[in-house]
């Protein structure tokens, strides 16, 4: 089964396609500003659970975010538990630099 993840920024979403297929078998919305990216849902078709397409998803938008300096916001569970389970990425999390306290 191949993976193909692109960008589609008019949608401002991630998409995965399987097998060269037109219906997405799976999403990762995001909003982005100049200097930060926050993931905030992603969602697999039932039939393709579990077999990678989430991970190929979070890979490819993570790898992207690298290669465009970007921070980071995980508020989607999913890909704040991907990034949790995968140590290569958790230097690109945001880090507020507020000290303002209460």
């Amino acid at each position: 089964m191949a993976v193909e993840v692109r960008d589609v920024p008019d949608a401002k979403r991630y998409e995965a396609r399987v097998d060269g297929e037109s219906k997405a078998a799976g999403v990762a919305a995001y909003i982005r500003t100049t200097e930060l990216i926050a993931f905030t849902h992603t969602e697999v078709a039932p039939e393709y659970e579990g077999r990678g397409v989430g991970s190929a998803l979070a890979r490819t938008a993570l790898d992207e975010a690298r290669a465009a300096n970007l921070r980071v916001l995980a508020t989607c569970p999913f890909f704040a538990g991907w990034i949790a389970r995968h140590p290569e990425y958790q230097d690109l999390l945001y880090q507020s630099r507020s000290r303002v306290s209460d």
